[in-house]
Parts: structure tokens; C-alpha cells; sequence
């Protein structure tokens, strides 16, 4: 199956407007995402779907760009436009403010896509912070790898240990976040962007419970890695230090 990776740009941003061409050691911070895309072996192609033409054109140096309309709610809205015109059996949606995204993570949510209409990624809560973060979001799996809730709260609720402290709630039990990236087959993709936003998705700011309150399975691989993005410019000078210590 014909899989292609579609990086959502756009330029406007509350905490930090230009995100995507703002510079990280050297190269703009899209072009660092293009990059760890190209590494993944289950890719066809890396796509940066944007509607700003100062995006395009920086981004057309280096990898294929396509332009959307400029009235989407979602990046996934923008990457279904996309889809919808290409020759593909299924695409990823990659974040395009995480400029240090694992390619073997790519290659799992890709990969999953054999056995799965769509998929995405987790990896397990190693610190309290995450725990009690509402910005990090939880998901619950059933036995066979598919999700089944993801919440801004801590789930599952520890009935027999929620007088303990989060430190002991966190020994005693694999918590998962949740990370923000998709597999979708194409036909999916465009099934999901045609439902209204749903009651849950809605209640909890979360666009993959629309996916769940319309039946659709979403498989969850388990990975050893834990997303590090760009929010605010204070993330820049973080994300710098790593880069340089990966490439010691």
C-alpha cells in the first residue's frame, strides 16, 4: 500500500506566529520535520500541505508542497484536502512542530495500516508531570492494540489507589500518553472528515473521538519515544541542545 507522509504548515499561531520557517540550528523548523520523515522506510513521499505562501515557498526547496484552502478548522481537515487528490492508498499525518519525531515511530503508525483503518502512536507515562498534565493525553487500549477512550484526564481511574500519591499511582500502573501522530487509508480519511464534530470530541478537545464515537478502530502502537515539539520560542534553545547531542 502506497503510503505518503502529509506535514500540515500553517503560519498563524497564538503562542508563536512563523513557527514552521523559524530557525532551528540552521534550517527551518518544517524542513527539520521533511527530514525525519525521509528517513522513514514506509513512506512514498513527504507532502508539506499548507495554505501560506510564504510556507510554500520555503518549503518548495525541499520537499513537495500542496496548497490548501485557508478555511480549516484542523490540520486533519487540511491533510484530507490534500489526499483527496493524491494517488495513495493511505497517508500520515505528521505534526510539523516536532522536528526531532523518530522515524521508526513514523514507519510503526505506517506500517499498522495493513491491519488497521487508522493508527496512531503511544508511549509510556515515566513522570508524574505527564501524569497530572491535561495537555498530555491519556489513552486506554484494549488487548488487541486498539483504543479504546483517550482523555485530557488520568485514565484509568485507580479505585483501590486514589488515596496514594501520583508517584505510587504511576509504579503501580502502566499509564500511556498519547502522541500526535495518524495513520489513515485514504478512504478513512475523507469517511472521518465528513462526520460532524462529535459530543466527546467536543467535550474534551480532542478530534480522535470523533473517530471512535463513528466506529472507527484506531490501532495504537506502543513506542519508545516521547514526543519533544516547539510551542513557544522558548522550546527553540531545548530543542537546539538536543539536536546537538544527537549528532555528537
Amino acid at each position: 500500500m502506497k503510503t505518503i507522509g502529509i506535514i500540515p504548515a500553517r503560519y498563524a499561531s497564538t503562542r508563536f506566529p512563523g513557527k514552521p520557517l523559524h530557525p532551528i540550528a540552521g534550517k527551518p523548523l518544517i524542513q527539520h520535520v521533511v527530514e525525519r520523515c525521509r528517513e522513514a522506510s514506509a513512506l512514498a513521499d513527504v507532502i508539506v500541505a499548507t495554505d501560506d505562501e510564504r510556507i510554500a515557498k520555503v518549503a518548495a526547496e525541499f520537499c513537495t508542497v500542496e496548497m490548501t484552502c485557508g478555511d480549516h478548522s484542523t490540520g486533519t481537515d487540511r491533510i484530507a484536502e490534500v489526499a483527496a487528490r493524491l494517488d495513495c492508498g493511505a497517508v500520515v499525518n505528521v505534526q510539523g512542530d516536532e522536528p526531532l519525531i523518530a522515524p521508526a515511530v513514523i514507519d510503526a503508525v505506517a506500517s499498522a495500516l495493513v491491519d488497521a483503518e487508522m493508527t496512531t502512536a503511544a508511549t509510556a507515562v515515566n513522570n508524574i508531570s505527564d501524569l497530572e498534565d491535561s495537555n498530555a493525553v491519556k489513552v486506554v487500549v484494549s488487548a488487541t492494540g486498539r483504543a479504546l477512550y483517550f482523555s485530557r484526564r488520568t485514565i484509568p481511574f485507580l479505585r483501590d489507589l486514589s488515596e496514594e500519591s501520583p508517584s505510587q499511582q504511576l509504579t503501580a500502573f502502566s499509564f500511556l500518553k498519547h502522541l500526535g501522530i495518524y495513520g489513515y487509508r485514504r478512504e478513512t480519511l475523507q469517511r472521518l472528515v465528513g462526520f460532524a464534530p462529535s459530543p466527546l470530541e467536543q467535550a474534551e478537545r480532542l478530534e480522535q473521538l470523533r473517530a471512535l464515537e463513528n466506529d472507527i478502530a484506531i490501532a495504537v502502537c506502543k513506542v519508545d519515544y516521547d514526543a519533544i515539539g516547539v510551542d513557544v520560542p522558548e522550546d527553540v534553545q531545548r530543542v537546539e541542545a538536543l539536536l546537538a547531542k544527537q549528532n555528537e
